[in-house]
């Protein structure tokens, strides 16, 4: 006669990945990684999963870890244009994190179309990377709930879409407080008439760094007025494209009266100064000019680009880090960076009462 507990043992099925998660109170990513060795978990945690699999008698199927668990220790980053070279540092922060994590990066161009960045997120997603990172995403809330269900974890950069984006871990700079610093110091150079000139594909930074830029003047008992404000039309993609519409759209401002200007970036703003330069229009005795960025060039064009910096290494360096905490099966919570402004020699106190 058969022993029940015999019956038992035949009949139990056998452990998986889910359950020794669910044993272990973590992800089955991190369990699957644990069991793998993986040095993106930690000694610590590697040992107590695998201890606990032992004890729940895990059998692994080598076929399946073969065809399924296989990992590719590589990330995923979508970015918006090569050209830009404010994409060139946040990519080199984010490279050099996963150099020193062992990762490498596979990167591709939206060009600022979001249908675009979906395709390639899901072309990622086919190629199963480990992760995902998304600089400036402008997906909506439909798509957004859907890289949250996805098995792997997504992070983005200086997030473009109003949707909110629970479920995925974002990091960004803080677009309303560098825009009220920049009109404060105009302010406090004696402007009065300050004008703001915007892109047109960045909608919830460019909405931000105007409400900054409205809360400083009405602080200062301003009225911001309508014709002090041009934002480019948002078909206008590539970074060269900013340049061309600062060149296009002072021409109105300067029309309204305004002797300072906030720009929305700092390619903007050169756009600016060359349109200025062009009218015969003496930068910063005639009109100061304030961008936003602080790239590289800003401190080499005539006269050098007074802007808000944005810890551009630093925002890659974090979103890399975070996406390895989540890759570790650990909790994150987004992030803010602060920004500062940079004072040089394009802002300057009116040459005349206004």
């Amino acid at each position: 006669m058969m022993d029940p507990k015999d019956d038992q043992n035949q009949s139990r099925q056998p452990v998986s990945i889910r359950d020794i998660a669910a044993e272990a109170g973590v992800s089955h990513t991190t369990v699957s990684r644990a069991l793998h060795d993986n040095p993106l978990i930690s000694r610590e945690v590697r040992e107590r999963i695998q201890q606990i699999a032992q004890d729940m008698g895990y059998v692994p199927n080598e076929v399946a870890q073969n065809l399924k668990q296989r990992q590719t220790n590589s990330v995923g980053l979508v970015v918006t244009s090569i050209a830009d070279p404010f994409v060139g540092r946040v990519v080199r922060g984010i490279e050099e994190t996963a150099q020193a994590a062992h990762l490498s990066l596979m990167l591709s161009v939206s060009d600022n179309l979001p249908e675009q960045e979906l395709a390639v997120i899901e072309n990622f997603s086919r190629r199963r990377v480990d992760g995902i990172i998304v600089l400036a995403s402008r997906l909506e809330m439909r798509e957004l709930q859907r890289l949250a269900q996805w098995p792997v974890p997504v992070v983005l950069i200086n997030q473009q879409s109003e949707a909110p984006a629970d479920g995925l871990t974002c990091v960004s700079i803080d677009d309303f407080g560098g825009a009220k610093l920049a009109v404060e110091h105009l302010l406090r150079l004696g402007h009065r008439r300050i004008g703001f000139l915007g892109v047109g594909n960045r909608p919830r930074s460019v909405r931000l760094r105007l409400e900054g830029y409205n809360a400083a003047l009405r602080e200062a008992g301003i009225e911001p007025r309508v014709e002090w404000v041009r934002i480019a039309h948002p078909d206008h993609l590539s970074h060269s494209d900013d340049i061309i519409d600062g060149q296009m759209l002072i021409n109105p401002l300067l029309t309204s009266g305004v002797r300072a200007l906030l720009c929305y970036n700092d390619s903007i703003a050169i756009g600016a100064l060359l349109s200025c330069r062009k009218r015969g229009i003496n930068v910063p005795r005639d009109l100061s000019i304030v961008g936003f960025d602080n790239i590289e060039t800003s401190q080499y064009i005539t006269p050098a680009l007074t802007t808000v910096h944005q810890p551009k290494l630093r925002l890659g360096q974090l979103a890399m880090e975070l996406l390895l905490e989540r890759l570790a099966g650990r909790v994150v919570e987004d992030q803010m960076l602060p920004v500062e402004l940079v004072v040089r020699d394009s802002t300057a106190a009116p040459s005349r009462s206004y």
